[in-house]
Order: C-alpha cells, then sequence, then structure tokens
C-alpha cells in the first residue's frame, strides 16, 4: 500500500470503532509509528510520556474490560496506551541537561555568558516550575507570579494542575502523531478516554504515580466501523483572524 501524504492522512483518519477481526496490522509497522509519534513537540522537551504497545489478546480484552467494553477496544488487533510520566520529570530534566552540556561542549571558542544562559533554564526555571509540595509550593508561586503579573509580563502556568496540564498536553500531541502516522500506512485507530484509569494501570502493572492520558485502538476498519459522515462545526465559528 503506498503511503500517503499527511493531508491525505489527515483526511483518511477517522476515530474507527469497530475493527475487521479478518485483517491483522503489523507489530513492526505500529512500533515505528509510535518511534514516529516521539517527534512531537513536547514542553521545554522534557517528554514525560510512555506508550505501551499491547498486542496480547488476552491482554487487548482484559484492558477493553477496564475500557468499559467499547467495540474500539475490543476489537481492536492492537492497543497503544499513552502515559503521562511527570514524576519522571527531575530524570527527563537531566537527561535535557546532559545533551545540551554535551552539544556545546563540541562548540569551540563558546562565550561562558552564552553557556551560562543555555543552562539557566533548566537548572533553575524548569525545576522551579516543576517542583512542588502537596500543592503547598505550587500556591505559593501561584501567588507570587500573580502579583508580578500585575506590573510586567510572566508566565503564569506554575502551579500544580498547570503542570499536569502541559504535561498532558504534550501527550496529547504525540498522540495526534501517532495517529496521523497510522493514517499514513492506512492504518485505523481510535483514541478513547472513557476507561477506569486505575484498573488500567493494575492491568498495564504500572505505577500509581501515573497518568493514562488516553486509549487508542488500532486496526483495520470493518465498512460500518465509522459512525457515520465526519461533522464539524463551521469554520465562521472556530477561526478567528487578528
Amino acid at each position: 500500500m503506498q503511503e500517503k501524504s499527511v493531508s491525505q492522512a489527515l483526511d483518511f483518519r477517522r476515530s474507527v470503532r469497530v475493527y475487521d477481526s479478518g485483517k491483522s496490522i503489523d507489530i513492526v509497522k505500529v512500533k515505528k509509528c509510535i518511534i514516529q509519534a516521539t517527534l512531537a513537540p513536547s514542553s521545554s522537551n522534557m517528554q514525560l510520556w510512555e506508550f505501551h504497545h499491547v498486542i496480547s489478546k488476552n491482554k487487548i480484552q482484559q484492558i477493553a474490560k477496564s475500557c468499559f467494553n467499547q467495540p474500539a477496544a475490543k476489537t481492536a488487533e492492537q492497543l497503544v496506551i499513552v502515559v503521562v510520566r511527570r514524576d519522571l520529570w527531575r530524570k527527563r530534566l537531566d537527561s535535557n541537561i546532559n545533551n545540551i552540556k554535551f552539544s556545546l561542549s563540541k562548540i569551540q571558542n563558546l562565550d561562558p555568558i552564552k553557556k551560562k544562559k543555555a543552562l539557566q533554564y533548566y537548572e533553575k526555571l524548569v525545576p522551579m516550575i516543576y517542583s512542588d509540595f502537596f500543592g503547598i509550593i505550587g500556591f505559593l508561586k501561584k501567588i507570587y507570579v500573580k502579583m508580578i503579573g500585575l506590573y510586567r509580563p510572566i508566565y503564569q502556568e506554575v502551579g500544580s494542575g498547570d503542570v499536569r496540564v502541559i504535561a498532558h498536553k504534550s501527550a496529547a500531541l504525540a498522540a495526534q502523531s501517532f495517529m496521523v502516522s497510522m493514517a499514513g500506512i492506512g492504518y485505523d485507530t481510535c483514541p478513547m478516554e472513557g476507561f477506569d484509569s486505575n484498573r488500567v494501570k493494575k492491568d498495564l502493572n504500572i505505577s500509581s504515580k501515573t497518568e493514562i492520558s488516553m486509549v487508542i485502538g488500532c486496526g483495520i476498519r470493518k465498512k460500518d466501523g465509522i459512525y457515520g459522515k465526519r461533522f464539524r462545526v463551521s469554520i465562521d465559528e472556530t477561526y478567528h483572524i487578528h
């Protein structure tokens, strides 16, 4: 099958609710789409995501029960579960710092001031945003930025809830990249947010500190697997030019 252009893939992608059990999808190709998903933009390049690729039929049925037996999970050939790992922020931060230091070490005659500025963001600002203690530090940070914001522009999203939203937005960007990549090779997907997150974590045997962003059913669509024609509200309602 010839790979589609980005525009063709976006047009092809639909939320497929029922998959054809007689048509399989290649595990290696799905993994490649997951790898491509990791190229998605990530806030501060923190990459606080994990992808759990479920290929066991028994495990799929187990997780389908945690997804309330939705057809998109129950009939899926494979599942890809996008998991948010805010608990790994220090580890991912260190990876970014080490990468910057390594990259800068390759530049000859680098101005020490420029090197300091390049590292300052990750060594000072990012820890300030991500660190918290039972929500207390986040609350104090919110008060601080509100006060400073009265006098000059300042980054406002510094609370624990804000950081959670940031991490999930990055995970969602990766999930969309995965689904478009799958569409590009003619594979179908369906993102699901209806699930018992605690049960899915147990199904995957992952830490309670993780957060399930979405469960994505994967396979080849049946003719009746798409519930109706695509509907979008008028662009006049959603497009604003300034």
